[in-house]
């Protein structure tokens, strides 16, 4: 089937939706970048995003079992247009319970698509989503209690583009021209070749990491672009893994979005530390028409604070990301980076009251939960304030419009802390003050010493459909790194 790619200039045209058909991906190390089909959500009828069960060839010539929506592996680009309702149709044709989870997204909690939405084989949920929130790049993904983890590394995720009519986007923004979605996983194959997930103790303990880094669901792909100005939105969907982006030859690139939107103004760095499910927007000069790869530095998710025994690898090894080169064509885009950009800092007042959050490694002892890990036995081993997540269980209530101070620590590990239905602003991390403009809106987190986050609940979430809160480790998530919240 050809693929076929629906081009932007800004606001998305919504009267005539698409529906996403199945087909195979197929990538081996250096093959084209695949580019996501876009579904343009409007109010109307007729968006069907399907999770099915796949067999898709992340390893050339070898299938493996998958999941996605509305394909075999991953889903298609959803473009939603703020002001106006996404209407969309989730079907379940999987064997298993899913949600579809609209990640970073302000909706209320009955629309949140978390663990209390979760629906079986042969249903249908049909939200319609008032959308409420800034240009943005935000993440859908499954979010079933104890199997979210599985079934985003299978495949059940995928990337939201948020565009906004009212503003004035100065960036590049001609879909897969020189505005590309960038969704990085790690991911691990038997010897055959063949898709696998299999936790150990140590995978249960600091996450899941793979061996090959997928682009897209390609292993280490090529995108050749124009020269000029190129915008990449970044999101980390991986189980655990962090990844601190940078160039092989050092180039500089500017930061010119975060979780929730645009920066105030492009920020220059080298490299770039995202955490799992963070986003960031990048704008990167090829105007020299040099090729170049982008690499990672082995973090190590997961690792403890200050080092030790769940380290999560070497720290000094690269990863191979993908890389680029430059066609003939010079961009039709911006030439040059504006000084400001069209984001909007709110002043969300001081907080009415402050909440403790402690994230535990193990709700019980460390080392008879290690032991349970090592011989099989499926017991939550982590939970949040000394409690694992309980459903039936409301952690937390919020009043609707009130701002407040949530301060995050850990007792041993570092964790991207993920809050549903808001963005926050960051106070402070590791203990240290720091200028929340400068980070953006935030949805995660990276946890690691003292964290401090400013709240605003616009939005409402009742008993029966609560926000949750939760490290973003989607391991550690399963096992009852998890609150719930309501805002009333």
């Amino acid at each position: 089937m050809k693929r076929r790619h629906f081009l932007s200039l800004g606001v998305a045209t919504l009267a005539a939706p698409v529906i996403i058909s199945r087909r195979t991906v197929a990538a081996e190390p250096g093959a084209p970048l695949p580019i996501p089909d876009v579904m343009e959500v409007g109010p109307g009828a007729g968006n069907i995003l399907s999770a099915i069960k796949g067999r898709a060839e992340l390893i050339p010539g070898v299938e493996s079992d998958t999941l996605g929506y509305g394909q075999d592996y991953l889903g298609p680009l959803l473009r939603f247009q703020r002001g106006r309702t996404a209407s969309i149709d989730v079907e379940n044709r999987t064997d298993d319970p899913i949600t579809a989870h609209w990640h970073g997204m302000h909706v209320p909690g009955y629309l949140d698509g978390g663990p209390q939405l979760a629906f079986g084989p042969g249903k249908t949920w049909s939200p319609e989503l008032p959308v409420d929130h800034p240009a943005a790049t935000l993440f859908y993904h499954s979010h079933v209690h104890g199997r979210t983890a599985e079934q985003v590394y299978r495949g059940l995720a995928g990337m939201i583009i948020i565009d906004d009519p009212e503003i004035d986007d100065p960036l590049p923004r001609d879909y897969g021209v020189n505005d590309f979605p960038l969704i990085v996983q790690d991911r691990s194959f038997d010897r055959s070749g063949r898709l696998t997930y299999d936790l150990g103790m140590m995978g249960r303990m600091q996450g899941f990491h793979g061996d090959d880094v997928l682009v897209n669901g390609a292993i280490r792909p090529k995108l050749t672009v124009p020269a000029g100005l190129v915008r990449l939105r970044l999101l980390n969907a991986s189980n655990a893994r962090i990844y601190d982006f940078n160039f092989t030859d050092g180039r500089q690139f500017h930061q010119v979005a975060s979780d929730g939107g645009l920066l105030p103004s492009p920020a220059a760095m080298v490299n770039l530390r995202l955490a799992p499910a963070e986003r960031a927007e990048i704008i990167v000069d090829f105007s020299d028409r040099s090729a170049v790869r982008l690499v990672s530095r082995n973090v190590g998710s997961g690792g403890m604070m200050g080092g030790g025994m769940m380290g999560g690898g070497n720290n000094t090894a690269t990863l191979d990301v993908m890389s680029f080169d430059v066609g003939d064509a010079s961009t039709s885009g911006p030439v040059q980076l504006p000084g400001f950009l069209p984001a909007t800092v709110s002043d969300l007042g001081e907080p009415v009251r402050t909440r403790e959050f402690i994230l535990n490694i193990s709700s019980g002892n460390m080392i008879s939960s290690m032991l349970n890990n090592l011989i099989g036995q499926d017991r939550q081993t982590m939970g949040i304030n000394g409690e694992p997540y309980d459903m039936s269980r409301i952690d937390q209530q919020v009043q609707l419009g009130e701002t407040e101070l949530w301060r995050i620590n850990a007792d041993m590990m570092t964790h991207p802390f993920h809050v549903h239905g808001v963005s926050f602003q960051v106070v402070t991390m590791g203990g240290r003050a720091v200028n929340p403009a400068a980070i953006g809106w935030k949805d995660v987190v990276h946890v690691e010493g003292p964290t401090e986050i400013l709240i605003r609940f616009d939005k409402p979430a009742t008993i029966d459909t609560p926000f949750m809160y939760h490290c973003h480790i989607l391991e550690h998530e399963d096992a009852g790194m998890m609150g719930q919240f309501t805002v009333g």
